[in-house]
């Protein structure tokens, strides 16, 4: 989409404009003034021109499907260490692009040690892992990372450009997806990919009481971001063949109208994301006395316990816990469910686990539709009971 329009026939052609862009985002062409992805839609060019000769206007822009190729990676780093997410990331690009002929790329921006981490990807598969590594790049600084990721982008025209749904990378991706007028999918549970490299993006909708399929056929490149633990981890090819190729990362690129007062590193516990074993704890649990019995559970398996939205929003429970659309994305080797009901809000984000158990008394309960062990009856009978029989087998050990 093509949103910075200019009246050649109002243009004297005074470069006010290009004077006063502060992104350097316009530029003068044979064919008058244009814009480049730079522009961020501020507005300073419409107020700045003397004949009124830009606008801002929506239209749709003719593009070539063929000079967009490929599929870019963005391979968020977190206190110095590749974020666990990109490997998933890097899996699903190599599914995808292995349905139209494409290649796997990646681009990392960071600090010092960025070069070395970007080294690590090359065995899962990728192509080329493309680096922005300067001084000016420590802390995430959403304007920098997104002039760093959209220079790439400019560069080597990729088809489609996939994200993790992380707080940096939600604050990225709508940046980049503005700056070259496309669109962008988030918080999406599965892509696929059609013939004509058009990338169905798909997501819960309307509270989770629909599977939406969105698609991006008129503009590229395709932006899309995706939970953690939602997709499968690359695995390590035989012989990789990718490199990494060190950008330029200029000065104007690390300027930065946010400054960095202090730093200090949060304590870290382990999330419920992480966790293999995780029991949840619904509103089939009465009372905060409860809770803690299905919790003495979860710790007695040496997980973690977690809860639905209804039981956070009664104050049993708090949003890091919390298994759903508007909590975390989970997918553990083991998850037990007390007292669920199994509305697709929930399900929609544990689904994937290896193995799970229901405890419900209603025998035609949601849960027990993608439950692989299924109890029916009375979770105050039922954790009890497991409780003693664990600690009875801990105990002849």
């Amino acid at each position: 989409m093509e949103f910075l329009k200019f009246d050649m026939s109002r243009c004297d052609l005074c470069g006010q404009c290009i004077e006063k862009c502060p992104f350097g985002a316009l530029q003068m062409e044979k064919d008058g003034i244009t814009a480049n992805e730079k522009c961020r839609m501020c507005s300073v060019c419409v107020k700045t021109c003397p004949q009124r000769a830009i606008r801002f206007e929506q239209v749709a822009k003719s593009f070539d499907k063929e000079k967009w190729r490929d599929i870019l990676v963005y391979a968020e780093q977190e206190n110095g260490a590749v974020h666990p997410v990109v490997y998933e990331l890097i899996g699903e690009a190599r599914k995808l692009a292995a349905n139209v002929g494409y290649d796997v790329n990646c681009v990392m921006v960071g600090g010092a040690g960025t070069k070395e981490n970007a080294e690590k990807l090359l065995p899962y598969g990728v192509k080329e892992v493309f680096v922005y590594e300067h001084p000016g790049f420590e802390g995430f600084k959403a304007d920098c990372y997104s002039d760093a990721v959209a220079d790439c982008i400019s560069a080597i025209s990729p088809s489609c450009v996939l994200i993790g749904a992380t707080a940096c990378g939600r604050s990225l991706a709508p940046r980049l997806s503005t700056r070259f007028h496309t669109g962008l999918t988030a918080d999406c549970t599965e892509l696929q990919m059609k013939d004509n490299t058009d990338l169905v993006q798909i997501r819960p909708a309307f509270g989770g009481n629909i599977m939406a399929q969105i698609v991006i056929s008129n503009s590229r490149p395709q932006f899309a971001t995706v939970r953690y633990k939602v997709m499968d981890k690359a695995k390590k090819v035989p012989d990789p063949t990718g490199k990494v190729t060190v950008c330029d990362a200029t000065e104007l690129m690390v300027r930065s109208g946010i400054s960095i007062v202090e730093r200090a590193a949060i304590t870290r516990t382990k999330s419920i994301e992480e966790e293999d074993v995780l029991v949840v704890a619904g509103r089939g649990v009465k009372t905060a006395k409860d809770v803690e019995i299905v919790r003495e559970l979860a710790t007695l398996l040496g997980g973690q316990l977690c809860f639905t939205r209804p039981m956070v929003e009664g104050g049993f429970g708090d949003a890091a816990h919390q298994i759903g659309l508007s909590g975390r994305t989970v997918k553990p080797k083991l998850i037990i469910t007390c007292g669920v009901s199994g509305a697709v809000q929930f399900t929609a984000c544990m689904n994937t686990a290896q193995t799970i158990v229901a405890i419900n008394t209603d025998p035609e309960a949601q849960i027990f539709r993608i439950a692989h062990y299924r109890i029916v009856d009375d979770l105050y009978q039922v954790v009890p009971e497991l409780i003693a029989r664990i600690k009875a087998a801990k105990e002849a050990e």
